[in-house]
């Protein structure tokens, strides 16, 4: 089933009709409905494939809160949910996080059909009312040009009973979500963003220190190329900028100089000699430290009764523990 065709009546309510629910959105369902689809494209080669996964969350009235998502099979005629599977997947969630429960599922289209009533119908022996969240692909941006849409292609739907021509049906009505991060949740957004790399702060400084002489190497190739094309005549001289140019250079100190050379190899040699002596002085102390607790540990044991006399070995001679010891 790659894709759900529109039906003739609609299946959700207008706009004039609001749900009661706040609906809390944690980022990893965001992220594992993408990858979701991102995979099932590259392999079917489609662009809209059908896909179908579980809400696991908490629910506390009217308060909904979407933690975690996993996926779902289907039977092979491409609409039947594989309840064993989905049973299987639902006990192994429930071990190891007990507070989830399951609170809907998820899938992608433009918008929900009559097919999507019959796929909801399935569900209605896990939860009364399972919520559907629908991820939009086609239209990412599509409501940006709204003031009021959501800035994510994704929405969610609550089902609810309609009575035409005194008749019930199922349909479905639109709900707000917002976004809820904790502070695990941002970091590992944040390193997820960065592609999984797992810096560390050294890192990090030797990252920035390296973007910095970048910026400095870059600048000052433009300068060097003004002043030749000042020179060569092609760029109009302006003697302010080569006059802040001479101040600078003649600032700078003489590199080259044999004198400075010596001075700043023998300033080198002090802060290498330093930070040996600094590395030393903690290994002496590190050491000082398991003395004091050797000879802490050895005057224990002979303050105890019948553990400082000498043992003897046969015919009064001492024995081997005492030779060693």
């Amino acid at each position: 089933m790659a894709s759900m065709d529109t039906d003739e009546l609609p299946v959700v309510l207008p706009s004039t009709t609001t749900s009661g629910l706040s609906i809390a959105l944690h980022p990893l369902p965001i992220l594992n409905i993408s990858e979701h689809l991102t995979r099932l494209r590259l392999q079917t080669r489609t662009k809209v494939p059908f896909v179908l996964g579980a809400l696991l969350g908490t629910q506390t009235g009217r308060d909904v809160e979407i933690v975690n998502t996993f996926e779902l099979a289907v039977e092979d005629d491409g609409v039947t949910v594989d309840q064993g599977f989905l049973l299987a997947r639902k006990d192994q969630y429930k071990q190891v996080f007990p507070s989830l429960e399951f609170i809907g599922w998820y899938t992608v289209a433009e918008r929900p059909t009559s097919q999507h009533i019959a796929l909801h119908d399935q569900f209605t022996a896990y939860s009364s009312t399972p919520l559907l969240l629908i991820l939009q692909p086609s239209t990412v941006f599509a409501a940006s040009a709204d003031a009021s849409g959501q800035s994510l292609p994704l929405k969610a739907y609550e089902p609810t009973l309609e009575i035409r021509d005194r008749k019930s049906r199922s349909v479905f009505i639109e709900a707000p979500f917002n976004v809820e991060t904790g502070e695990a949740e941002r970091i590992a957004v944040d390193w997820t963003a960065k592609g999984g790399s797992g810096g560390t702060s050294l890192e990090s400084h030797l990252q920035t220190q390296r973007a910095a002489v970048k910026m400095l190497h870059d600048r000052i190739l433009l300068l060097v190329k003004y002043v030749s094309d000042a020179i060569a005549g092609s760029a109009v001289k302006d003697h302010a900028t080569l006059r802040a140019l001479a101040a600078l250079i003649a600032s700078l100190p003489a590199s080259e100089n044999k004198e400075f050379r010596e001075e700043f190899d023998t300033e080198y040699e002090d802060v290498q000699l330093t930070a040996y002596l600094a590395t030393l002085t903690k290994s002496a102390n590190l050491l000082n430290d398991l003395v004091d607790k050797h000879v802490v540990l050895i005057s224990s044991r002979e303050d105890r009764p019948g553990v400082g006399g000498r043992r003897r070995g046969m015919m009064g001679r001492p024995s081997d523990f005492d030779r060693f010891h």
